[in-house]
């Protein structure tokens, strides 16, 4: 089996086969990334598919430096933000913006994403790199372009942040 990197240098010596073996290994996981991300199915396929188009347009800028599965991954975390920015801005046009959280429907996924919600954004988003998308410490910090320090902090804040949120909830009541 070829490593991701070499059919990506395949790829851009003219191997569509290459890039069509990469999509296939990858194409859940990133579909995965933006779902557990957003509340929208649809608009994390139609991501999924623009991360694949920017890994398309870019192909002759790959360097195999890094591993392939940071590269893509880096490229996910910038189609991320760049959609939550669009989300806030359409928010803040179509409504005012309320001090108040709003009220989760049953409709919601399961309570630990509702929990996941209530993060510090930045502790939530390297706690689901690393149990969601099984990113290594190191990987991580190339994706969110932070010091490796800082990924161990975050996550030990994270984690020990989730156990109090999910206590709270349970003790109110709140779980599904």
């Amino acid at each position: 089996m070829k490593s991701d990197e070499q059919l990506m240098l395949e790829y851009q010596a003219g191997s569509s086969q290459a890039f069509e073996a990469l999509f296939e290994r990858y194409r859940n996981s990133i579909y995965g990334f933006f779902r557990r991300r957003l509340n929208n199915s649809a608009r994390a396929e139609e991501l999924s598919q623009d991360t694949f188009i920017v890994i398309l347009r870019g192909a002759e800028r790959y360097e195999a430096k890094a591993q392939f599965r940071t590269y893509m991954y880096s490229i996910a975390i910038k189609q991320l933000w760049s959609e939550r920015r669009k989300e806030l801005r359409n928010e803040r046009l179509a409504t005012e913006v309320t001090q108040e959280r709003p009220v989760t429907s049953p409709a919601d996924s399961l309570w630990v994403r509702d929990a996941l919600g209530q993060l510090d954004e930045d502790h939530r988003e390297v706690l689901m790199l690393r149990e969601y998308e099984q990113l290594r410490y190191d990987e991580i910090a190339d994706v969110l372009g932070i010091p490796v320090n800082t990924v161990r902090s975050r996550l030990s804040r994270a984690r020990s942040e989730l156990k109090t949120v999910l206590q709270l909830n349970s003790a109110r009541g709140v779980t599904r």
